[in-house]
C-alpha cells in the first residue's frame, strides 16, 4: 500500500502543473472608507493579484447582528433612509481599487444582517473577506458563525485590528477527514500556490467511519501533490475540543501567515455548547483564517 501511494505521487508530481482556478468574484465586506478598512484593503490586494472582480458591500452596523427571521424585510424597510455618501463611497471605492491594480470594482450598501447579506451575495461570488470584529464578541457565533455556515462561500476572516500587509508565505491546514475540510483544501489552493511552506496537520479521527468502503478516501497529501504542493506533515489524534488549540499554538509557534481549516465539522448547535474548532479559532485566532462549511 505504500508502495502504491508513493508511485501515485511520483506520477502525479511528474506531470505538468495544472493551475488551480483563482476566485473569478471577490467579495470585501467594509466597514469603514476613511481610512479604508482591513477587509476592503485586503480584498483589493487579492483581486489585483489574481486579476479578479472586486465588490465591496457595506453592512448597516444597526443591522449587521440581525439573524434568521429577524434579518428579513419588515414594513419599516422602506422607511430606512439610504445613505447620503453611497455615491461618494462608490466613486472613491472604485478609485482606490483602481489605483490598485483591480480592473473592475462595484459598490453595494446592505441593510440587512451579516448572514443574510453573505448568504445573497455569495450567490454570485468566490471569496468573502471579512473583518471578525465587524460584529459584536457578544454576537461572534451567532452572527458571523451563521454567516460562515449558510453562505456557502470560502471566507477569508481577517482578526480585530488587523493592519499587516496580506502574505501568505507560509500556511498551516487542519485536515480531519471532514466534507468541510476537504472543501477548505480545495479552495485555498490558489493561497497555497503562493505559499513557501505549507504544514498539513492531518488528525483524519473520521477515517474509520469509511472503513466499509462505500466511499472513496481523500488523501489530502496525494490531492496536494497532484497540485505541485508539498506539505509538511503533522499527525494528532485530538477531540474536537481541542483541535482548534493546537492549530492556533502551531499557527503561533511558527508564525504562520494563513491558517486553512473547515467551519462547523460538527453540528453548530453542538460547537456552541461544548466549544470545538471553529468556536475556538474564531473567537481567539490573531492570523487570517480561510474557513469554509
Amino acid at each position: 500500500m505504500h508502495t502504491e501511494r508513493s508511485e501515485t505521487a511520483r506520477i502525479d508530481t511528474a506531470a505538468d502543473p495544472v493551475a488551480p482556478s483563482v476566485p473569478g468574484d471577490v467579495l470585501a465586506l467594509v466597514t469603514s472608507s476613511s481610512p479604508w478598512s482591513p477587509a476592503a484593503v485586503a480584498g483589493v490586494s487579492l483581486a489585483a493579484r489574481w486579476g479578479s472582480n472586486l465588490t465591496g458591500c457595506f453592512v448597516d452596523p444597526s443591522t449587521r447582528m440581525l439573524r434568521g427571521a429577524d434579518a428579513k424585510p419588515t414594513v419599516l424597510s422602506p422607511l430606512i433612509e439610504p445613505h447620503t455618501g453611497d455615491a461618494d463611497a462608490h466613486a472613491a471605492f472604485g478609485a482606490f481599487a483602481q489605483k490598485s491594480g483591480v480592473h473592475e470594482a462595484a459598490w453595494a450598501v446592505s441593510s440587512t444582517g451579516v448572514a443574510r447579506t453573505l448568504r445573497h451575495l455569495g450567490a454570485w461570488h468566490d471569496l468573502a473577506v471579512i473583518e471578525r470584529d465587524m460584529v459584536a464578541a457578544s454576537g461572534l457565533l451567532d452572527a458571523l458563525g451563521e454567516a460562515v455556515l449558510g453562505c456557502q462561500l470560502p471566507c477569508l476572516i481577517l482578526p480585530p485590528r488587523w493592519s499587516r500587509e496580506i502574505s501568505f508565505e507560509r500556511v498551516v491546514i487542519g485536515c480531519n477527514g471532514s466534507l468541510e475540510s476537504i472543501r477548505a483544501i480545495h479552495a485555498a489552493l490558489p493561497f497555497l500556490r503562493m505559499a513557501k511552506h505549507v504544514t498539513l496537520i492531518d488528525g483524519d479521527v473520521r477515517g474509520s467511519r469509511d472503513a466499509d468502503g462505500c466511499l472513496p478516501h481523500f488523501d489530502p497529501f496525494v490531492y496536494l501533490l497532484r497540485h505541485h504542493i508539498t506539505a509538511k506533515p503533522q499527525y494528532i489524534r485530538a477531540s474536537s475540543d481541542l483541535a482548534g488549540d493546537i492549530l492556533l499554538k502551531e499557527a503561533r509557534n511558527a508564525q504562520i501567515d494563513l491558517l486553512v481549516m473547515g467551519a462547523y465539522g460538527q453540528s453548530p448547535m453542538r460547537e456552541r455548547v461544548f466549544g470545538g474548532a471553529t468556536r475556538r479559532v474564531l473567537e481567539e485566532a490573531d492570523i487570517p483564517v480561510l474557513m469554509q462549511h
